[in-house]
Formats: C-alpha cells, sequence, structure tokens
C-alpha cells in the first residue's frame, strides 16, 4: 500500500539550487526538505486530538528549520548559533530526534495509520522536484537521511581549517579531527540502519519509485564515503604520529581505496544526471583516485625496503602509479569543483598536504636511485597489486528508537454501555477508537472478541 506522487522538476521554485556551496572538506548533496503536512485531516477520529497537535507542531517546527537550514548549508560558515547559543545544526537534529519516536507510533505493530498521511519531500539529486508517498515508512526513512546530512554537513564544519596558534598553515584541530571520527560513524549508523531496516518494510513497488536521494545504491554510497573520510582522518594522524609505523599508514590508505571504490560501485548505474547527483559522482571519483595516488605511495616504500632488485622496481613501479594517481585526482578535483553548483578547495592540510610535498619528492628520488643501480629495462612494468586489508571501521549501530509513550496511555472509560461501572484500557489510541466502536456496536460487556482487525479479550484489562 501506499500512493506514490513525483513532481517534474519543471513545475517550480521549492528547490534550492545556489550557484556556489563554498569550501568543501566533506561533501553534503543538499538537503531534502520536508513539505508542511495536514495531521488532523488524516488522523482525526483515529488518534486523539492531543497527538495530533503533538505530531503537527514537531514536524512543523522542523520545516521550518530545515528550510532555513538550507539556505545557509551551502555557505562556508565557521559558526552559526540559536540566540541560547547552540549551533542551528545541533537544534534541527535534535528536532529530528525528539520527532522520531512520536512518528515511529503511526507503524508500530503494522497498524494502518502507516497509510493514512501523505508525506511530501523536496528532493536535491533526483529529476523530480519532490516525491509524496501515503507511507510512513518513508518519512522515516526521510527523517534518518536528513539526520546524516545533517552529520556529515558538522563534520565538513569541523574539517574546514583554520589559522593554527603559530600561524604556520590553516589546519583543523586535532580536537576536531577526532570529533569529525566520531560523526563520521554516527552519520553511517544512521545510513546503514535505512539501508538494513527501513527500506525493507516499504513494498517493492514503492522502493522502485524512491527519488534517487533515497536509492539503496546512494544511501550506501554516502554511509561508505563517511567511513572513508573517517579513514581519512585517522591516516592524517597516523602521518603526525611519530609511533605510527609505514606498515599502519599503508593499511590505512589500502582500507580507504576499498571504501571509495564501493562507493564508487554502488553510484555506477544511478541516473544521478543533475547539478547535486552529477557532483556527487565527481566528488566520490575524486576521492577514489587519490585514495589510490596515497596507497601506491606507502605500499612503495614498504617495497623499497626489500634489499633485492625486483622489490625495488616493484617499489619505483607503485610510487611512479602513486604520482600518476596523484596527477590524476588534481585533475577529477578541478572537474568536482566546475560542477554546479560551483566550490573551492579550502587550504591544503592533513593527508594531502603531507603527500602532495613527498610523493612527487619521493618518486623522483627512487627513480633515480634505482635507475643508477639496475638496467632502466628491468624497472619497467605495471604497478604491483595493493594489499588487500579487511575493513576496520563499521558504522555506529544504530537502532530506530522506542515508539513514544503518548501512543500507549492507560485511559480510563465508563459508561453505560459497559456491564461493569468503570474499566481502564491498555492501548494505543488506534486501538482505543476501534475498542470503543465494538463496544458502542456490540454492547456486550468485557468479553469483546474480533471487532475488525483487532482481537479483545480478558487481557486487554487491568
Amino acid at each position: 500500500m501506499g500512493c506514490l506522487v513525483s513532481t517534474p522538476k519543471d513545475t517550480g521554485g521549492n528547490r534550492r539550487r545556489p550557484g556556489s556551496i563554498g569550501e568543501v572538506s566533506v561533501y553534503v548533496p543538499g538537503l531534502r526538505i520536508p513539505k508542511p503536512v495536514d495531521f488532523s485531516q488524516s488522523l482525526s477520529g483515529h488518534v486523539s486530538k492531543t497527538l495530533v497537535e503533538r505530531l503537527t507542531a514537531m514536524r512543523t517546527r522542523i520545516v521550518v528549520m530545515t528550510g532555513q537550514e538550507a539556505l545557509t548549508i551551502t555557505r562556508t560558515r565557521r559558526k552559526t548559533t540559536t540566540q541560547h547559543g547552540r549551533s542551528t545544526l545541533a537544534d534541527l537534529h535534535q528536532a529530528l530526534e525528539d520527532y522520531l519516536p512520536v512518528l515511529l507510533g503511526l507503524v508500530s505493530d503494522g497498524s494502518q495509520l502507516q497509510f493514512k498521511v501523505q508525506f511530501i519531500w523536496v528532493n536535491q539529486e533526483d529529476d523530480a522536484e519532490e516525491t509524496a508517498m501515503f507511507n510512513a515508512w518513508y518519512e522515516v526513512l526521510s527523517v534518518l537521511h536528513l539526520m546524516a546530512m545533517l552529520s556529515l554537513s558538522q563534520a565538513n564544519l569541523l574539517l574546514l581549517p583554520r589559522t593554527s596558534a603559530d600561524f604556520y598553515q590553516p589546519k583543523a584541530s586535532e580536537e576536531s579531527r577526532r570529533a569529525s571520527i566520531d560523526i563520521f560513524l554516527k552519520a553511517a549508523g544512521y545510513l546503514d540502519c535505512a539501508v538494513r531496516h527501513v527500506l525493507p518494510r516499504l513494498p517493492s513497488e514503492l522502493r522502485r519509485n524512491l527519488p534517487v536521494d533515497l536509492a539503496e545504491g546512494v544511501l550506501r554510497a554516502l554511509c561508505l564515503q563517511a567511513l572513508g573520510q573517517g579513514v581519512d582522518i585517522q591516516l592524517g594522524m597516523a602521518i603526525d604520529s611519530t609511533k605510527a609505523t609505514l606498515a599502519v599508514k599503508r593499511r590505512l590508505a589500502c582500507e580507504m581505496v576499498k571504501y571509495w571504490q564501493q562507493a564508487q560501485d554502488n553510484l555506477m548505474n544511478l541516473p544521478l544526471s543533475n547539478g547535486w547527483g552529477e557532483k556527487h559522482r565527481h566528488f566520490v571519483k575524486w576521492k577514489y583516485v587519490e585514495a589510490k595516488a596515497a596507497a601506491y605511495y606507502y605500499h612503495g616504500l614498504i617495497l623499497d625496503e626489500g634489499n633485492t632488485e625486483k622489490s625495488h622496481g616493484m617499489a619505483v613501479a607503485a610510487l611512479q602509479a602513486a604520482d600518476e594517481y596523484f596527477e590524476e585526482s588534481k585533475k577529477a578535483c578541478e572537474v568536482f569543483n566546475a560542477a554546479h553548483p560551483l566550490s573551492r578547495n579550502p587550504p591544503l592540510w592533513g593527508t594531502m598536504k603531507y603527500l602532495s610535498e613527498k610523493i612527487p619528492k619521493d618518486t623522483s628520488s627512487k627513480v633515480r636511485i634505482n635507475r643508477d643501480l639496475y638496467s632502466h629495462e628491468k624497472n619497467m612494468g605495471t604497478a604491483p597489486t595493493l594489499p588487500d586489508f579487511a575493513l576496520a571501521l563499521k558504522p555506529n549501530e544504530y537502532q530506530l528508537p522506542p515508539v513514544d509513550p503518548s501512543w500507549r496511555q492507560r485511559i480510563a472509560i465508563g459508561g453505560t454501555g459497559l456491564k461493569c461501572n468503570c474499566l481502564k484500557f491498555l492501548g494505543t489510541y488506534d486501538e482505543f477508537f476501534h475498542f470503543s466502536m465494538a463496544v458502542e456496536k456490540k454492547r456486550k460487556g468485557c468479553r469483546l472478541r474480533e471487532w475488525g482487525h483487532l482481537t479483545l479479550n480478558r487481557a486487554n484489562f487491568f
């Protein structure tokens, strides 16, 4: 069940199309924006007025806040706070977390309420401007996606380099880098939950007609992107550490290649043809090539520690591959920044700041030394295969919250239609509605059985 409505891209101005999104360390493909919903019309007679008003108030706040945040999320910002000193991103994220348990009441225990409300969201990566569905699981999926995008936006702000205390070069602080890893894992957790626990709840027909923003491939790619960028930060911290060995750095770089390769594979056959979607594809390609440059560099350094002509030749081939991938990554970066909406790189720092200096220098040096030691012909060849390491970084295990207690309350009822003075009913508002209708029509006291889809017996009473 569930009706789908998609609005073509040429119908109006709901979708934000910024000309530029400023500096980008972490790419966020825009924010999907919820449109207002009339809960009272859809749920009248099925849930209490109080609960309808609560759902309406919570979602209206999210609509307003998301619309405001979408106007600023595409601009480079150091800090945006509310009058109470909190981040606007954090406030919106908290509003979504508060809304989710109440929303889940619509889908609890397979309730038919999940099909009564039409939820509408403005897309960013899909050609259709907006998508509407009469299915509350679509709303849950959209909320998780938005929570993940807000997390990636927060990570981007943390990783935009700032002038350091020594004024030597702009960089992100160690505290910001560590915090960003936690945020990446949270974002990956939301997306992993969406793929494993929410998408399967939607009928296959609705899944096929989801906007590309919520397609399984895009959700998986975003999850892998978050993990890949988390490993990138770990590699940068390992580079700064005197205790981290070459083997540790190579492993991190090789894992980063696998994350980005899998992200690229998940986007391969998806129709990401408009601005945000095409730019998303370019970002993943850029980071994949960049990761290969890092992996071949460290693989080459380890191979060069060998004492044989073969190992030295393989080291040179690996370093040359690193240099070629590094040059290719610079071109891929230019393509990404030139794709609309336009963007620019922050000042180099961390992993790529280090590698931009080391790869050309070490490659040139090793090639020259190797040519002096061995014949040039013996060193010509393809780059060696990178080691295959198991992926260590995993998403946080995020679970959907329990249904808000407001959906399961003790409602005292009494009346002339019952063969007892007063009963107390424990159940959802939906169940109570059906129970009261059964009482009104059957008038058979406490032993009510199977009215509509609901079975009631003495177990309901206490």
